[in-house]
């Protein structure tokens, strides 16, 4: 199949394989207009050409032939703001005469094989020139000599796509970019409601869902981060789509810093969904020669519900946008000192962990916050990444060769984008915290964050990682970010580049990610920010799992799980067994709870083992061997979702292995119910032709799918979990319940 046609007479562009297919035609004045988005057609033969339709006040551009013809209406891939279109703007622009009318006009395209990778930026790749082809369509504005590629990869047997954009000055005057949108979609006249994830910490990526009404409505961080509070997603779907029917769009931005996702439906219900840099505060000087380079926007399309379109994302982002030998490996079972010690503890206390550690089975021991600098609390020492001896005596090194001779894997917690004002880097240079000069420094954990736009400052930071790493054999990395940025200022950045320190910072960042990772290749790296607070994509492009979100209760964890779910592979989240009160919510569940809902991730624990009953440790000592021997089905099966963690008091996930010879079904009853219903549970996935064991019984797996089995009433209290085991059958193979 060829993955863009292009017709040079109709001047159309269908991208297309057997998912979806998206057309675009190049309109009456050279203006980039969209016509279709959708389930995939074999051929298309203008259908979707806009009507010519006179609109009062809708003014026609200068070239335009009649008034039936106005850019307020038309439906475009790239639209600005000044010559007729009063909708929101994918960019705007200001030149040196002040104006800011930017008239972008089609020039050329070019198709070429596989997909570019984008300078300095995270974004999914390809291994073989044949996964992919790449279309680029350049316009152009000749007075303002401004140059705009449109950049579009279709995957061959994904149902992906990915859009961004370059703007390039390629004449000699200076122009400051005001936005620059990833991606700008206009479709027709629909019915829609938008599914977003937000939240704060500890109640991170609440899934939300509303219809798509008249106006403006935007979706946005402005921290400087991705945020606790609105993830870079959102869906487009159909009123009627539920998670297994229906048409469903995502959208998923692979950028770590402040971002914008706006809607808007006009006043033909028409409907514009753009996604970018946030533009409030942002302005990029582009002087002559220069290019600007958008972060690029992933679109996985639907046919069948909103749990295809998940699945889109989770292998593209498994298998096409983590990297390195983590990427497909088994990640091992964790124990973090944190909730156990927070920072009170010494070498004898974190030992003892160990000891007991081991004896469980559990793979690999993290040593969190409080290791370095002076650091007995959160008001210290961030930016001193020196040994604290006084808590370490044997040093980090003989820390790593005990717990190595335990057989057990070493990790290390670091938080480098930060400052402590008692420091020895704050003392030897405040002006590398973000700050605005002559005005107060706000705080957040009685911390600062240190400008990553300056190369001295990221040189400095990684220069005292590298003193670490090269001497201390380290096996895992959780890379923590406990604030948001204010103050927003670089005293490396003259007055009319201030509007750039945010995207600057990210990109700063980027570059450090990209010199520790590939530094050491053989660390497994995990991304931090108080929980779930830059769980992106671009994150994953360096550090192949996510801390999901401080809050550990399990209970809480149903929904949190369940919304990450939408967008992010069960690879990618970090998910532990925690103390009981919960710290963050003081509700006491089972060890079993705790541990079923634990195991629907990268599985761990944070708590203190020493305090533990027998009973308790040999209830953790059978979930790591359970989780050992279904570690791979659990990390890398297909993801499906059977009863909503929002709605539904008895949430239901199950997983099936990458060979489908294997699948394990969660159930969770939160409340007890008097009188409780007898509930049918029906899995999905499976093969329908085959015999599956379970509990000791067989079934096809076709009846499984459509006609289910009863589960039997929880009566005992609230929070209670059961997996169900299922394998296909043979002589050798049963299944099990838990």
């Amino acid at each position: 199949m060829t993955l863009i046609q292009v017709h040079e007479t109709e001047r159309v562009f269908h991208l297309t394989n057997e998912y979806f297919s998206y057309v675009l035609r190049v309109e009456e004045g050279d203006v980039l207009a969209q016509e279709y988005f959708g389930q995939a057609i074999a051929t298309y033969n203008g259908g979707r050409y806009y009507p010519r339709v006179d609109r009062s006040f809708s003014p026609n551009f200068p070239e335009a032939t009649d008034r039936l013809y106005s850019l307020d209406t038309l439906l475009q891939e790239y639209p600005g703001y000044g010559t007729g279109d009063y909708r929101t703007p994918a960019q705007l622009i200001r030149h040196e005469d002040g104006s800011t009318v930017t008239d972008f006009r089609y020039k050329s395209y070019e198709v070429i094989k596989g997909k570019p990778r984008l300078a300095g930026m995270p974004s999914p790749y390809v291994e073989q020139e044949d996964e992919a082809s790449t279309l680029i369509i350049t316009l152009e504005d000749p007075k303002e000599r401004l140059v705009a590629r449109l950049v579009y990869t279709i995957y061959r047997d994904r149902s992906i796509l990915t859009r961004s954009a370059q703007i390039q000055n390629v004449g000699t005057e200076t122009h400051y970019i005001q936005k620059a949108a990833s991606l700008s979609l206009d479709l027709p006249l629909q019915e829609l409601d938008v599914i977003t994830l937000n939240g704060t910490w500890g109640r991170e990526r609440m899934m939300e869902r509303e219809r798509v009404k008249r106006g403006v409505k935007v979706f946005d961080s402005k921290r400087g981060s991705s945020s606790h509070q609105m993830n870079p997603f959102l869906a487009l779907v159909s009123p009627e789509t539920t998670e297994y029917t229906g048409e469903a769009i995502g959208f998923s931005l692979v950028y770590s810093g402040s971002h914008q996702m706006m809607l808007e439906r006009d006043s033909y219900g028409q409907t514009r969904v753009q996604l970018g840099i946030n533009e409030f505060g942002f302005e990029w000087r582009l002087d002559p020669d220069e290019q600007f380079e958008t972060p690029e926007v992933v679109i996985a399309y639907s046919a069948n519900g909103t749990m295809e379109m998940s699945q889109s994302f989770h292998s593209l982002y498994r298998e096409r946008l983590a990297r390195g030998k983590h990427r497909d490996a088994e990640r091992p079972i964790l124990i973090n000192n944190w909730e156990a010690t927070y920072f009170d503890f010494d070498e004898d206390k974190i030992k003892s962990i160990v000891d007991e550690s081991a004896a469980l089975g559990i793979e690999l021991f993290v040593l969190d916050d409080g290791w370095f600098g002076h650091r007995d609390d959160d008001y210290t020492s961030l930016g001193d990444w020196f040994e604290y001896e006084t808590k370490i005596p044997n040093g980090l090194t003989g820390l790593a060769d005990y717990i190595h001779a335990k057989g057990m894997k070493f990790g290390l917690w670091f938080e480098p984008e930060m400052i402590s004002k008692e420091s020895e880097l704050f003392k030897q240079h405040p002006d590398w915290a973000i700050q605005i000069p002559g005005r107060g420094l706000s705080k957040g954990r009685d911390q600062y964050v240190l400008d990553f736009s300056r190369k001295e400052v990221r040189d400095n930071i990684v220069h005292q990682m590298i003193e670490v790493l090269d001497r201390v054999p380290i096996d895992y990395i959780k890379w923590d970010f406990n604030r948001n940025v204010t103050e927003v200022f670089s005293a490396a950045l003259p007055s009319d580049q201030q509007g750039e320190v945010l995207h600057r910072y990210v990109l700063g960042l980027y570059e450090v990610l990209e010199t520790i990772t590939a530094r050491y290749p053989d660390i497994l790296f995990e991304s931090c920010s108080g929980g779930g607070g830059r769980f992106d994509p671009g994150m994953l492009y360096y550090m192949p799992q996510t801390w999901t979100s401080d809050n550990t209760d399990a209970i809480a964890r149903l929904k949190i799980q369940h919304g990450t779910s939408m967008v992010y592979p069960i690879s990618s989240m970090g998910a532990h067994v925690s103390a009981v009160p919960n710290h963050q919510t003081h509700r006491e569940t089972s060890l079993k709870m705790r541990g079923d809902v634990a195991m629907s991730g990268v599985f761990g624990y944070e708590l203190d083992v020493t305090e533990m009953s027998e009973e308790e440790k040999a209830t953790v000592k059978d979930q790591v061997t359970f989780y050992q021997a279904h570690r791979r089905t659990f990390q890398y099966g297909t993801f499906y979702r059977l009863k909503s963690a929002f709605d539904s008091n008895h949430p239901a996930w199950m997983f099936v292995s990458e060979d489908g010879e294997e699948a394990i079904a969660c159930d969770f009853s939160v409340l007890s119910e008097t009188a409780p219903l007898i509930r049918v549970f029906k899995l999905k996935g499976l093969d329908e032709k085959a015999v599956y064991e379970v509990d000791g019984r067989r079934y096809g797996g076709d009846e499984l799918m459509r006609v289910g089995f009863y589960i039997e009433p929880v009566v005992k209290g609230d929070f209670a979990s059961k997996l169900y085991v299922l394998k296909k059958v043979n002589e050798h193979q049963g299944g099990q319940s838990k």
